[in-house]
């Protein structure tokens, strides 16, 4: 029996000491069960703080798996956010499966142009209008503080006095009566709507040169003609008479066009570009009002970019947006002068196109539509009696086009109900208005019309109104909207003498006897 406990405690020690010896421990050991045999050396049995070498290696592999674990999931992360995965998420699956690839000049990279999403070039920024009532501060003169008032928040919309000074006032008038204004009575016959789009004036080539050549200065430009957008009451230039002029001016060995060259490329359409379909329109009268346009680019009248780069702190836009919108629309309304409640802009289905972007895509099945994002309106002086802005339905609760009509009154007609309008702004010199046509689409794009920014012009009682509107151009689309901008830029880099013609009109050239 003694024998074979201590052949028990011989195997057990040999163990435990082959262990002990594994992890190198040189602290003593003693098992608690066993008390010391009498006769025998107790064995000093070291112990480790650390099991073994293989649960060391075991750990530091886990350790490098899971870092490589990591970083990999970091260039998964990176690569699945690219631009061009975006640009799939909003519905376009490629550049080159939306049509932009086979766009590019030769010259151009292959590689994917930043440019073609606007959404991460261009934002649209919404200013916030609180409530109604409501004051911001805004900055958009040197040194001087202007208070921004929300009037309306269906639609957003603000007043800011105090926006052109009354010299400003003056140089804009100035420079309409120089350059001419032209009658924009519009008729529409009783139950075709379609027809207000048809304009009321054919034009002789020299009377349509003047209208193109912003800037007066004799010579058709690219940027001019492109500038040129239809207008619902005035003058238009169908797409295929605009490729025409484009392709004349082109050809020119100069880049430009004079008048005897855009004699003779008028004389190659097969359809005048501002010749009225289908004669003189009778029907209800939906404006009186004369009208032109003010050219705001490289070689027009200072104060002319300096109101274009108000406009744009004001609306808190991207210039490239509004330096590419629609010239300075500038108008007289004389005693009696009105124009009934619409919109600045329209709603946009499939099968439409806006009419600034309509060379940037397939306009031989569409409509052409108005894409005004925003308006700026200015007051360009007092009016003595009447000539009020109005709006309708502002802040109504709800909008409904069998509203507009109550006891058998249409509040569309200024002239008969304009007093009816929920809101009236009264006309101040070197006021501004400022309002969104349309809504955000919630992804800080342009979204639908916003049907409450309905509005007309009240009719003068006594004097006359000036005004003049700032629109800011923007397509549903993005890409078009991109391809658009690409367009124009590409064409402006190469455009010949472009340097000698961006030196402002001075002040002191303006006529002073207006």
């Amino acid at each position: 029996m003694d024998y074979s406990n201590r052949h028990i405690h011989s195997e057990m020690d040999d163990e435990s000491q082959e262990s002990m010896d594994a992890c190198g421990d040189s602290s003593p050991y003693v098992p608690p069960h066993l008390p010391p045999m009498p006769g025998r050396e107790r064995l000093q049995i070291q112990k480790s703080s650390v099991c073994s070498r293989a649960y060391f290696v075991v750990v530091m592999v886990f350790f490098h798996v899971y870092i490589i674990n990591i970083i990999g999931l970091l260039f998964y992360v990176h690569y699945n956010n690219s631009p061009a995965d975006i640009i799939s998420a909003d519905g376009d699956t490629s550049a080159s499966s939306s049509g932009v690839d086979s766009r590019l000049s030769p010259s151009d990279p292959p590689q994917q142009d930043p440019d073609l999403d606007v959404r991460q070039s261009f934002s649209l920024p919404r200013i916030e209008g609180i409530r109604v009532g409501h004051v911001q501060r805004v900055s958009l003169k040197p040194d001087r503080i202007q208070e921004m008032k929300t009037l309306s928040l269906k639609p957003l919309l603000f007043e800011i006095p105090g926006f052109l000074s009354e010299e400003e006032c003056g140089v804009v008038v100035q420079l309409a009566q120089l350059k001419g204004l032209m009658e924009s009575q519009a008729t529409v016959p009783p139950g075709d709507q379609e027809e207000e789009l048809q304009p009321l004036l054919s034009l002789s080539p020299e009377e349509t040169f003047s209208l193109l050549d912003l800037d007066q200065d004799g010579l058709l430009q690219r940027q001019e003609i492109l500038s040129h957008s239809r207008s619902r009451d005035g003058t238009w230039l169908s797409p295929e008479n605009l490729r025409q002029i484009l392709t004349g001016q082109e050809a020119s060995p100069a880049g430009v066009l004079t008048l005897e060259e855009f004699r003779r490329v008028c004389d190659g359409m097969s359809q005048h570009p501002l010749q009225q379909r289908g004669g003189t329109r009778q029907g209800q009268t939906k404006r009186k009002s004369r009208h032109t346009w003010l050219y705001q680019g490289p070689g027009s009248h200072h104060i002319l970019h300096t109101l274009r780069n108000r406009v744009t702190h004001l609306a808190r836009l991207p210039s490239p947006l509004v330096e590419l919108s629609e010239p300075l629309q500038v108008i007289r309304y004389e005693q009696g002068g009105f124009s009934h409640a619409h919109h600045d802009s329209s709603p946009s289905h499939p099968e439409t196109t806006c009419s600034h972007t309509r060379l940037a895509g397939n306009t031989s099945a569409h409509t052409e539509i108005s894409c005004r994002y925003i308006t700026v309106l200015l007051y360009l002086n007092s009016v003595e009696g009447g000539g009020e802005t109005t709006f309708p339905v502002a802040d109504n609760r709800t909008y409904e086009e069998e509203a507009l009509v109550q006891g058998g009154v249409d509040l569309t007609d200024t002239q008969q109900c304009c007093n009816r309008g929920n809101l009236r702004v009264k006309p101040t010199a070197g006021t501004a208005l400022l309002w969104y046509n349309h809504l955000s689409d919630g992804k800080g794009w342009m979204g639908e019309l916003d049907e409450y920014s309905l509005h007309g012009d009240c009719p003068v009682t006594r004097g006359v109104k000036w005004v003049a509107n700032s629109w800011v151009n923007v397509d549903p689309d993005h890409q078009r909207q991109a391809r658009y901008q690409r367009l124009v830029t590409h064409r402006q880099e190469g455009e010949p003498g472009r340097e000698e013609r961006e030196t402002p009109l001075p002040h002191s050239n303006l006529h002073q006897d207006l």
